[in-house]
């Protein structure tokens, strides 16, 4: 069954307004010897993290409209978002204030909206896969992704796995491109075994194979074929180690955000690509792979990213040259 094509246009986001050497984070030596960590930033990939004192709604506000203006799009054609978080505060009686209050500071007055919050870091994937589906489908034509978290508690903003930082990112899944900065949907897919969804469990690198395998059948590509893997920013040993077993090479990686920021929830794929993008490191038709991985889950989409429509001015400077 051949599927609509869709794509994902401006992948932006917004981290904490605050930016914090390592050292600060609370308990990080005790936690190190804890977790049987020698103390090495340098191995680990401990830099910077940013805290927020905004709430989980400005930050998504905030993450979204900068989606919606780098696309060139108008809230009025958005008609549906998926809102991620890895938790939503409070209950039922708390929920619908929630929503309107983002929903109104984005301008979306019409749209319907989903939340996915069970999937952990990896909720903004299955937000994107979720968007892919109701897109393809007919369900919808433009839908806003959305993925907003921060630490409430500074006491597990170092975990074993990685050094937390607040933000939130964003990106439209549509029918046609949206804006300059815009990627074909190739694939995706998941992998997921019950038994180990335990969060102390380890990260497991047969599903990741599970979802390569999987998404590079449905493309008709080879592992080599891939140009980049934008995974989530965990600490430097167990990214490399996790993703080399999977099957990439060190070259397909991107490290550079880890200490730089941290790891952002479920935000990390969508950031690492806006910044791969920004700095010039993406090129036309090429195939990107967004990933996330926590214990007993995998989840993969593959990008192929379109040439960038030439600006009015340049495409008449190439004209006078041609004559």
């Amino acid at each position: 069954m051949n599927l609509a094509q869709v794509h994902l246009s401006a992948p932006r986001y917004v981290l904490g307004e605050t930016e914090a050497d390592h050292t600060t984070v609370k308990d990080l030596s005790r936690k190190a010897r804890e977790f049987g960590m020698p103390p090495k930033a340098s191995l680990w990939g401990w830099g910077s993290v940013r805290r927020t004192d905004e709430s989980l709604e400005t930050l998504a506000v905030r993450s979204g409209l900068a989606a919606l203006n780098a696309a060139g799009t108008d809230p009025s054609s958005v008609d549906c978002l998926v809102l991620c978080s890895t938790r939503f505060p409070g209950g039922p009686r708390t929920h619908g204030k929630f929503m309107e209050t983002v929903m109104s500071g984005l301008g979306l007055d019409n749209a319907a909206f989903t939340g996915v919050t069970l999937n952990r870091c990896t909720n903004l994937l299955v937000g994107l896969r979720t968007a892919q589906a109701m897109v393809a489908a007919g369900h919808h034509r433009t839908v806003l992704v959305v993925s907003t978290d921060r630490i409430s508690d500074e006491a597990v903003r170092m975990e074993n796995f990685a050094l937390f930082s607040d933000g939130a990112a964003a990106a439209l899944v549509s029918d046609v491109p949206q804006g300059p900065d815009a990627y074909e949907i190739v694939a995706g897919a998941s992998a997921q075994d019950p038994r180990a969804l335990e969060w102390t469990n380890e990260i497991s690198s047969d599903l990741a194979r599970v979802v390569n395998e999987r998404i590079l059948d449905a493309a008709d590509m080879k592992i080599g074929d891939i140009d980049g893997v934008l995974h989530l920013n965990l600490y430097k040993p167990l990214v490399v180690l996790k993703e080399r077993q999977a099957g990439f090479t060190k070259e397909q990686l991107f490290l550079d955000n880890i200490p730089r920021i941290g790891h952002c929830f479920a935000a990390d794929p969508l950031i690492n690509l806006a910044d791969r993008a920004a700095a010039g490191q993406l090129r036309d038709d090429g195939h990107y792979l967004l990933a996330a991985s926590v214990p007993g889950v995998r989840v993969g989409v593959l990008l192929r990213k379109l040439p960038t429509a030439p600006t009015a001015e340049a495409a008449a400077t190439e004209t006078r040259e041609l004559r």
